[in-house]
């Protein structure tokens, strides 16, 4: 009876700290892995910063397309620097232990950040579709109010709908197992070592992941279909090709971004096998993105290479094609 009485005064002992144990099968090599990304990292900083400096500095800048490139850019600042630091703290100096406040506020981080770009890849599209398909009514639709709308929508309903994933894994009873075979907190990893049930946990993870990332998905394909249509009904080649540059940087992060969350997700489900696999691109879809987008944005948008020359003092007296 004393027995019985002692396992369950144990199992309502709440752990005070979580020990990130870092990438699965590699921990004593996994230091290597920190030095590129490390380098991702100071590369998606500092270019996202030099997009919102050289779009907010020039005034013809002053479009609805750059203003959205310019809040992705600060989203992807908020990704990196939120969540590396401790990565690279946990491969670094062996800083595994995280307590429990600090990783459900990093939960809530990283699903509110990766919405947020989900949400304002929608607005890019939109706005691409509206150029495209609505050239008129372009100046009259998309307008400055448009933009702060749109951006105050998508702020808060990521921050509103993520807002209950930490909240539910802090209401889980940690009591035995505090080791997390991962170097960030995800919400499946923590709910995975509650000692209660985490039916409503898992419940909510997929319907936030349908009702945000699917909602997204779908409504960003649907609006490049009707482009896609609206393109090729034109009679001139070149006004097709004119039409098409206009949204191919939009249209390559979009198609990196969505696979690389469908990835991510089927990865999950067949994690047991190899689950260094998942954990691993959990990692990089944290950093890739944010260093990708500015650099397809620079490579495709001659306006962008331009203003970044005048901003680093490269180009006084380069002049617009």
């Amino acid at each position: 009876m004393d027995i019985s009485q002692s396992i369950t005064n144990s199992s309502r002992f709440q752990v005070s700290e979580f020990i990130l144990m870092g990438l699965p099968g590699i921990h004593e090599w996994q230091h290597w892995l920190s030095l590129p990304l490390a380098l991702l990292c100071l590369l998606a900083l500092g270019a996202n910063l030099l997009i919102v400096i050289t779009i907010q500095r020039e005034l013809n800048f002053n479009q609805p397309m750059y203003q959205f490139l310019s809040i992705l850019a600060v989203v992807d600042i908020g990704l990196a620097t939120t969540i590396m630091p401790k990565i690279l703290a946990v491969f670094w100096f062996d800083a595994k232990a995280i307590s429990l406040p600090e990783c459900f506020a990093q939960i809530y981080a990283v699903h509110s950040f990766i919405s947020m770009e989900s949400g304002f890849f929608l607005c890019m599209a939109v706005d691409r579709y509206v150029a495209i398909c609505h050239p008129l009514q372009y100046p009259f639709i998309v307008t400055e109010t448009f933009v702060i709308k749109a951006t105050g929508f998508m702020v808060l309903r990521n921050s509103l709908l993520t807002f209950p994933v930490p909240i539910l894994a802090s209401q889980r009873y940690y009591c035995s197992r505090n080791k997390i075979e991962h170097c960030m907190c995800s919400n499946p990893g923590i709910t995975n070592l509650a000692c209660d049930d985490t039916t409503i946990n898992r419940f909510y993870q997929l319907a936030l992941a349908w009702v945000m990332g699917g909602s997204d998905m779908a409504l960003v394909f649907a609006s490049y279909v009707l482009i896609f249509r609206s393109v090729l009904r034109l009679n001139s080649a070149q006004a097709i090709v004119k039409a098409l540059s206009t949204c191919s940087s939009h249209l390559i992060l979009i198609f990196f971004f969505y696979t690389t969350i469908v990835v991510v997700s089927i990865a999950h489900l067949a994690g047991k096998a190899v689950p260094i696999f998942p954990i691993l691109l959990n990692v990089l879809n944290i950093v890739i993105p944010p260093a990708l987008n500015p650099m397809v944005y620079a490579l495709r948008t001659q306006e962008l290479r331009v203003g970044f020359q005048k901003v680093l003092g490269l180009g006084e007296n380069v002049s617009r094609r």
